[in-house]
């Protein structure tokens, strides 16, 4: 029995569906952790094929291949560290989340994840089986507990893996991001090791996968529940960890390095950045191309694009209508040239102008309304969907959450294209986003530092610019009074009395409920993007498009 034990902490960011690639980036983490000396290399949930792998990992295919990469990697194993690594186990006709234990070149062992969450985002009930309690590995004579991420957000596994003997609970996670989401899993497993007196390593991978964002933020508490090293959020690192035994026996690792925790802002600047970042480059676009309108969703949009992917693979192009004004073109201008990224300007008033000889016969005897102001939007649809067909970027959405939820957003207009970083971002949340980039620059941007965004665009009032002299608050309330209406309504699910009494006016929050519960069908078609509350539109609320519920009556 060992006294000594080093442990190698891989947070790494796998591609979905990507066996042989991510077989590579655990072969070379687990080379470098040889050469560091571990005893044992932790890789993330379900690591080989990524996560979550939702209806694909059903494919026998997919398993097989899995299987294939597994035991190639034990192989490596010989002489070398032990591995503890995520993948699909097929089993007697059953599916399980399992981790298994490579070690002497061979496939040692196997544990099954007991808990599935079937809430929000996740539906591994519908893919997985569900394990049976996991009994200990015993690596080099020490007994490691292996509850996989769902299996710590309750006592009973590690209550039972205590039981059985376990000295030190390892816990490989594939934990999306949520804003304050961090505190919540630090609870949680201090709560773990209060109940059972071991320390316990929480691994999370770090990444993007299609709206979900992995923060990694990976962290050790000893069996006292203090911290002992915690890892960086939204990059890739290689963590030893070095493990020995107290006085009385008890497994303690030696303090390491704490990663500096970050505000709200600076969270979810992270969060969007390396969600687009990764959806452009895992699915292999050359850049993106997005409307710069002179508005501050299009500014943050371009800043945070620039600063995920570089201003030489972001195409910024302002689309000018007779309702554009001057201050509009002036300001994206100023912003494109904060931003060092390609801008052009393609003017629409002849393809408006044309649309509305084509379409004269048909509205004959009616007056302009809102189907004219939505035909310039859709016409800058065409036009960006055009670039993107015509030199291969895709298409940048700029709408925010306020927008999506009482459906002030033009469907096959201003939602036209392929992902959006503020589709999860109220609006009051959009202008604090903006005024944090100006002041910082984020880790791993790749956009200049200093103030990208002018302030004129932060300061002045939002306005689509579809007819003269409009603005947002020509038919929305105030954004603190909406966004304050959508909390309650979307994000905590606050009946229509109890959002009342939180001081909205009532007639103005029934009207809000009817535009949220109507614009379904426009969400339902709206682009991805990256998630960051807990209610995103999309997996977290699942609402059907027919529906004559009202709470409001």
């Amino acid at each position: 029995m060992t006294d000594r034990l080093r442990i190698a902490l891989a947070q790494l960011n796998p591609v979905m569906g990507d066996i042989a690639g991510n077989l590579a980036r655990a072969r070379k983490a687990h080379g470098e952790a040889a050469k560091l000396g571990a005893d044992l290399v932790l890789f993330s949930e379900l690591f080989i094929t990524g996560y979550p792998p939702e209806d694909l990992v059903l494919k026998p295919a997919l398993q097989a291949d899995a299987r294939a990469a597994v035991e190639a990697l034990a192989g490596d194993t010989a002489g070398a560290p032990a591995i503890l690594i995520g993948m699909p186990l097929a089993e007697r006709g059953k599916l399980f989340n399992a981790v298994l234990l490579l070690e002497g070149g061979r496939i040692a062992g196997a544990t099954r994840k007991v808990d599935l969450p079937n809430y929000g985002v996740f539906d591994e009930k519908r893919v997985f089986a569900a394990g049976p309690i996991p009994a200990p590995f015993s690596i080099k004579g020490v007994r490691i507990g292996v509850p996989v991420c769902e299996d710590i957000w309750t006592d009973a596994v590690t209550r039972q893996l205590a039981e059985a003997g376990a000295e030190i609970l390892v816990v490989p996670n594939g934990s999306p991001f949520e804003a304050g989401k961090e505190d919540v899993r630090l609870e949680l497993a201090a709560a773990r090791v209060k109940e059972t007196g071991l320390p316990l390593i929480y691994l999370n991978q770090v990444g993007g996968q299609d709206e979900l964002v992995f923060d990694g933020a990976s962290f050790v508490l000893n069996g006292d529940g203090k911290l002992a090293a915690s890892l960086p959020g939204w990059r890739e690192a290689l963590v030893i960890t070095d493990w020995s035994r107290d006085g009385n026996g008890k497994w303690v690792c030696a303090p390491g390095e704490i990663a500096a925790g970050e505000i709200r802002a600076g969270q979810v600047y992270h969060a969007m950045m390396l969600g687009l970042r990764d959806y452009v480059n895992k699915n292999r676009f050359p850049g993106v191309v997005l409307g710069l309108s002179g508005g501050i969703d299009s500014a943050l949009s371009a800043a945070v694009a620039v600063d995920a992917l570089g201003a030489s693979r972001v195409r910024c192009v302002m689309l000018p209508s007779r309702y554009t004004s001057r201050t509009s073109l002036e300001d994206a201008d100023a912003c494109a040239l904060a931003l060092g990224t390609p801008y052009e300007t393609i003017e629409i008033e002849r393809v408006v102008a044309a649309m509305g000889e084509t379409l004269a016969p048909a509205f004959a005897g009616t007056t302009a309304d809102t189907t004219e102001e939505n035909i310039q939007s859709r016409l800058r649809g065409v036009i960006l969907m055009a670039l993107s067909n015509k030199f291969g970027p895709m298409v940048l959405t700029t709408g925010n959450k306020s927008e999506m939820s009482v459906g002030y957003a033009t469907l096959y207009g201003d939602m036209c294209g392929g992902y959006n970083v503020l589709k999860d971002i109220y609006k009051t949340e959009v202008f604090a986003l903006a005024r944090w980039r100006n002041e910082f620059s984020p880790q791993g941007a790749l956009g200049p530092a200093g103030r990208v965004i002018p302030e004129r665009i932060i300061e002045k009032p939002p306005s689509a610019e579809l007819k003269p002299d409009q603005t947002d608050q020509d038919s929305l309330p105030p954004y603190d009074i909406l966004d304050g209406i959508l909390e309650c309504l979307v994000e905590h699910e606050m009946s229509f009395a109890d959002t009342v009494v939180r001081g909205f006016e009532p007639a103005t929050v029934k009207r809000i409920e009817q535009l949220l519960y109507v614009s379904e069908y426009k969400r339902r078609q709206a682009p991805p993007g990256v998630k960051i509350s807990a209610r995103n539109f999309g997996r977290d609320r699942r609402y059907p498009i027919t529906n004559a519920f009202r709470d409001a009556r």
